[in-house]
């Protein structure tokens, strides 16, 4: 049987065939055209990425960012109510915030009363516990959840995953847990985007980029980073690639974030900190040296949360218990750091930025405070808080609390950043070290490494710091951490590259055609004229002209296996007189046959077709005889019922 792999001219063309060929080419017919070109089309929309494709998603991601920029502004607001009344009123807890972190005014604060902070982290975790348990994905931080859906559920999250993580973490956070609020907004982002793919019916692919650009909302306006917060949104997902499909659709995402979020609490950034950092090359030594020291203090974190873990889950109590055992430890180990350093500094119940989020501690480490001691008795306290909030941090996300683990990464890495700085400075003050810049340099480092996710972080805290000038340091520094820290995971649902990630194994809209087979469009059971290599011209020009349907005409040997096809555009040649005069046999016309498997996909016949610059190819069996035929009309139609519900693969019907 001949390769039919490759189209070829014929192997004894007639003159007259060769002449036609080169002078008009393939018969121009309106039919062909019209499917040829609704063939191409197809070919084309399974491209992902076409500028239809584009506009829309654009449209979409930009409701998803309306959406979570308001459930976050709705979320912030109320954990800052439910951190006055309790923390504040109940407590006398005075919370150490950043300078752009309140999204509503001052308040009063209470008499200090210790025992019961003590009792608080409990009753809330106790609280969000239960919670938890009608949507156990909405424990812990939420960013691992966050990127399984991507990974393994095809961008969908349960809708109530929105109200009840909220909630959840607002009584978390709202009574003291150690955890940032960053890791839900990360989880709420991504339901909202989820909920809204599944109401515009959008297909698997779109289902997952609105899914990115959810949670590039919920990061930009908690940090007001909108292009720190869409790289971080594609770049946590893996742990040595980008979701680059969905950068675009991020950044328009959490543009729009930002913007409610800036409208409502006022155009600031996150952190106060010194207008200037200027580049000293002389330093890049010293953070290096830095970017080691928070390598070791990444690796304590990491132990520490999984050395929680372990223990909440080997005690014979429920899953909703253990936040609230974590939250009782929490109470009782900090409280009495918290009474004692009031003491010191004269102010009872002075936050540390040790429970919550840490936004206070890094302000510290980053412009100091008044009642921050200086010289060496400042580095010690910095470490010392950096020492609490790591235990902090590990006994409520380890045991399960709703609270983020982003914000405590970045407290950590400025408070050891803060305390070396103001070290250096000490030994050696004629290096002219700003420790503000060691803190913010020192943030990146930690949570780059430990995310893998070094170009978001390096491009946050220079969003932060509102210019480039620690842009230099940052590199490097976040370089260090990204090689030493690769054997390290804060999201253990990270995959390595995209060609790991089910995700891109799945069938979608630009594979859809690989899903089909020919045997499930072919044309079968229906009578076909077939030439003989003998056949002369007149009696070909018969044959054709009988069958109304066929747009090839095989020729057949004597045991009925196929050698080649002749095209119907020849009915025209051989219409002509000279056609008729020239002693033109089927074997002077025919051409070497282009054929398909039944068990071919439609995507490797559909390739097959275009290159022959035929419109129908033969189905041939393992021994070379015609089981039936594919029209091209067949496999647009094919295509365009398969995709027709582009949400109904992997779309449930969720509550």
């Amino acid at each position: 049987m001949p390769d039919p792999e490759t189209p070829e001219p014929p192997s004894r063309p007639g003159a007259i065939f060769q002449g036609w060929r080169r002078a008009f080419g393939p018969l121009p017919g309106a039919g062909f055209e019209r499917g040829r070109g609704l063939l191409r089309s197809v070919m084309v929309q399974a491209v992902p990425g076409s500028f239809e494709d584009l506009g829309r998603v654009l449209l979409h991601s930009a409701l998803v960012g309306l959406a979570a920029g308001i459930v976050a502004v709705l979320f912030l607001g109320g954990l800052e109510l439910v951190e006055r009344y309790c923390l504040q009123m109940l407590a006398g807890y005075v919370p150490l915030r950043a300078q752009g972190e309140a999204l509503l005014g001052g308040v009063h604060t209470g008499a200090f009363r210790p025992w019961v902070l003590v009792l608080l982290p409990a009753l809330g975790a106790l609280g969000s516990g239960l919670l938890t348990q009608l949507v156990p994905e909405t424990r812990g931080g939420g960013g691992d959840a966050m990127i399984h859906a991507y990974h393994h559920e095809g961008g969908v999250v349960r809708r109530r995953v929105i109200w009840v993580k909220a909630l959840a973490s607002i009584l978390t956070l709202g009574t003291g847990g150690a955890g940032g609020r960053e890791g839900p907004t990360m989880q709420i982002g991504g339901a909202l985007g989820s909920a809204v793919a599944r109401a515009l019916s959008v297909s698997p692919r779109e289902r997952r980029i609105l899914l990115v650009a959810g949670v590039a909302a919920g990061i930009s306006a908690v940090f007001k980073t909108p292009l720190g917060a869409a790289l971080l949104a594609v770049e946590v997902l893996y742990r040595d690639d980008f979701e680059t499909d969905a950068l675009v659709p991020a950044v328009l995402a959490s543009v729009m974030a930002y913007s409610v979020v800036i409208s409502v609490s006022g155009e600031s950034i996150l952190f106060a900190h010194s207008p200037r950092y200027p580049f000293v090359p002389s330093q890049l030594p010293l953070y290096a040296l830095m970017a080691l020291l928070v390598c070791v203090l990444a690796n304590a974190f990491l132990f520490a949360l999984r050395k929680v873990k372990d223990w909440t889950d080997r005690l014979s109590v429920p899953a909703w218990a253990r936040p609230a055992l974590g939250g009782l430890v929490l109470g009782l180990v900090i409280t009495p750091a918290i009474w004692l350093v009031g003491i010191r500094i004269d102010a009872q119940g002075q936050g540390l930025g040790i429970l919550g989020g840490g936004h206070g501690a890094a302000q510290l480490a980053i412009t100091g405070a008044t009642w921050l001691p200086g010289g060496w008795r400042g580095v010690e306290l910095l470490l010392l808080l950096c020492a609490g909030k790591l235990i902090a941090s590990a006994l409520t996300i380890g045991s399960g609390g709703s609270a983020g683990d982003f914000a405590p990464s970045l407290a950590l890495g400025a408070l050891l950043g803060g305390a070396f700085g103001r070290a250096v400075q000490r030994i050696a003050p004629a290096a002219g070290v700003d420790a503000g810049a060691f803190a913010l340099v020192g943030m990146a480092t930690f949570y780059g490494g430990v995310a893998h996710a070094p170009l978001a972080a390096l491009v946050i805290v220079c969003e932060l710091a509102g210019n480039y000038d620690l842009l230099v340091p940052l590199m490097l520094s976040v370089g260090v951490a990204f090689v030493l820290l690769r054997g390290r995971y804060l999201y253990h649902a990270q995959v390595p590259t995209r060609r790991d990630s089910p995700a891109h194994r799945e069938p979608d809209r630009g594979d859809v055609l690989t899903t089909l087979r020919v045997r499930d469009v072919m044309t079968t059971g229906r009578p076909y004229a077939t030439l003989e290599p003998g056949t002369p011209a007149t009696e070909m020009l018969r044959r054709m002209s009988e069958s109304a349907w066929q747009d090839i005409f095989p020729v057949l040997d004597e045991h009925g296996r196929l050698l080649g096809v002749v095209p119907s555009e020849v009915a025209r040649a051989l219409a002509t007189p000279e056609g008729l005069e020239a002693s033109v046999i089927a074997s002077d016309a025919m051409q070497r046959p282009v054929v398909v498997r039944a068990t071919d996909d439609l995507r490797t016949a559909s390739k097959l077709l275009l290159q022959s610059h035929l419109r129908e190819l033969p189905v041939v069996d393992e021994l070379g005889r015609i089981e039936g035929f594919l029209d091209e009309a067949d496999v647009a139609r094919a295509y365009l019922q398969a995709t027709r519900n582009p949400n109904q693969s992997g779309m449930q019907t969720l509550r």
